[in-house]
């Protein structure tokens, strides 16, 4: 459901100024310590931002795909660090159980997850299955009274604060692919389940990935999202949204490390005048603007068609594999301009090309996204 055009404007600048007074000027800190203080986090629940897109009747937001995106774009201000801590209740980590869910799953969870009590993460890749994701080798076998969860996946963000999974596994080891695989909704507190500690990455300090094992956990047939087989299902239509969710993401990013470069492009000097008074800093700029310009136009006209009831899988595709090179692209020449300053940590620009490398990666790579687009082109050619 849609707010208001009031209302919206009012949420969206409430995020703007808590963005800007809250999250910024923690930026450096939270990199420093790996963490998001708890009482930001708690600000965060009190805003709202774990139940964007959770129904309203479930104590949610229930924000249109273009609303998130709109909010995203406004949360992309800052370093990606705050975003991914509610990132997975917003997206992957919820929307499974929003599209697939029964009354009595969605009953139980959702008012949870939109208030924050409860963390979700979303449990798929593994060592031999991440772009290949119909490769799962979690197994999940029925022994008569419940399922047997046996296996490892890798990489798995929030799963260190995580209190629900949504975990991947095959149901059937005859069928091979996506349609041997099934959805489950697994608690942390399962018997056999243990998280491992957090890696050390290149970017994005405060956020965390870690490895999930399951030891034979078993899960009751009521925990089971959907039909058996249907896992591949549910992970695929959860992706079409967390892949303009993350492509706005990008958007925000690169606006502010836009907004950053005309800045110091205006103080810095050199040979007597303004580095923006040079014409290839201002051909940089303009790149970095129009880029920015038409990611942002794709996302919004690719959120707007899926809320209209459109199959976006396509242009969802278009929109993140733009957005997350475009940012790229951004942040490369954001150091450059920056010059030596954009390479010391003083001024934050070096942490922001660190953060943004990743999302040419999770929820899918560059190179998913390409496979993607030229199947969906595919079948339309052959409709």
């Amino acid at each position: 459901m849609a707010l208001d055009p009031e209302t919206r404007s009012q949420f969206l600048a409430t995020i703007r100024r808590f963005v800007d007074e809250r999250l910024r000027p923690l930026e450096a800190k939270v990199a420093e310590d790996d963490a998001v203080p708890d009482d930001v986090l708690a600000e965060m629940k009190a805003l709202g931002l774990y139940g964007v897109s959770i129904p309203e009747a479930y104590g949610g937001l229930g924000l249109s795909m273009e609303e998130e995106c709109l909010t995203a774009f406004e949360l992309g201000r800052c370093s990606p660090a705050f975003r991914s801590a509610f990132g997975t209740n917003v997206g992957i980590g919820s929307q499974g159980l929003v599209m697939f869910g029964t009354d009595e799953q969605k009953a139980r969870y959702l008012p949870g997850i939109a208030s924050g009590e409860i963390v979700t993460s979303f449990a798929l890749t593994e060592p031999e299955a991440g772009s290949d994701s119909g490769a799962v080798r979690t197994q999940a076998i029925w022994d008569g009274s419940a399922y047997v969860l046996k296996g490892g996946k890798r990489y798995i963000t929030n799963a260190n604060k995580a209190h629900l999974f949504t975990v991947m596994a095959r149901t059937n080891p005859d069928v091979k692919g996506g349609g041997g695989v099934s959805a489950f909704l697994v608690p942390r507190d399962s018997k056999g389940l243990s998280i491992g500690k957090p890696e050390k990455k290149m970017g994005q300090q405060g956020a965390h990935i870690c490895d999930v094992n399951f030891d034979d956990v078993r899960v009751g047939p009521e925990q089971r999202l959907g039909n058996e087989g249907e896992g591949f299902k549910v992970a695929m239509q959860v992706l079409d949204r967390g892949r303009l969710h993350i492509a706005a993401v990008c958007c925000g990013v690169a606006e502010r490390l836009i907004e950053e470069c005309v800045r110091y492009a205006g103080e810095r000097k050199q040979f007597g005048q303004a580095i923006a008074s040079f014409q290839m800093i201002q051909a940089q700029m303009a790149d970095s603007r129009t880029e920015a310009y038409a990611a942002r136009c794709m996302i919004l006209d690719a959120a707007k068609r899926r809320d209209a009831g459109e199959n976006v899988t396509m242009l969802a595709s278009c929109a993140k594999l733009f957005a997350s090179e475009m940012v790229g692209r951004v942040a490369d020449r954001a150091v450059q301009i920056f010059g030596g300053a954009g390479y010391v940590a003083d001024y934050g620009i070096e942490r922001f090309y660190r953060d943004v490398r990743i999302f040419r990666i999770y929820e899918g790579t560059s190179e998913i996204q390409r496979l993607v687009i030229a199947r969906e082109m595919m079948k339309g050619a052959q409709a």
